[in-house]
């Protein structure tokens, strides 16, 4: 249930801060190397591909180019977010710089190879699906 709170109340508990000394978001860049990114986004249209090769019919023409377009827009918005203004000092870091550094997670230090793995087992999963999916329906 609810009660009525006295307005004055509400404003004499009013404080007034300071404001954060930076913004919430100063780091667009993901952390990852663009590599990375491309390679992720390139999996993703090469399962459309194989897709849109293993079953050609003609009116899978309209399905799969709003497929593209949409897989595209997943991957041009955080981009574009990325490279947005006000301008910002954060640069992604090479793919040397992941191997031999690594990156810091919520769960702790990540190796390398390990964030390629863990970024990377989604579309390779999905892409091999396709390959699966294609040849199967060809030996059928």
């Amino acid at each position: 249930m609810s009660v009525r709170v006295d307005p004055r109340l509400l404003h004499a508990d009013v404080q007034i801060v300071a404001p954060p000394l930076q913004r919430a978001c100063e780091d667009r860049t993901f952390g990852l190397p663009w590599g990375l990114h491309a390679a992720y986004f390139g999996m993703f249209l090469a399962y459309l591909g194989i897709m849109g090769l293993g079953f050609p019919h003609p009116q899978m023409i309209l399905p799969m180019a709003i497929f593209a377009f949409f897989t595209a827009a997943f991957y041009v918005v955080p981009m574009l977010w990325a490279t947005m203004q006000p301008a910002h000092q954060s640069k992604a870091m090479t793919f040397g710089e992941l191997m031999s550094r690594g990156i810091d997670v919520e769960t702790g230090h990540s190796s390398g190879g390990a964030v390629v793995a863990q970024v990377l087992v989604l579309p390779v999963l999905i892409l091999l699906w396709g390959v699966a999916a294609v040849t199967i329906a060809a030996l059928v």
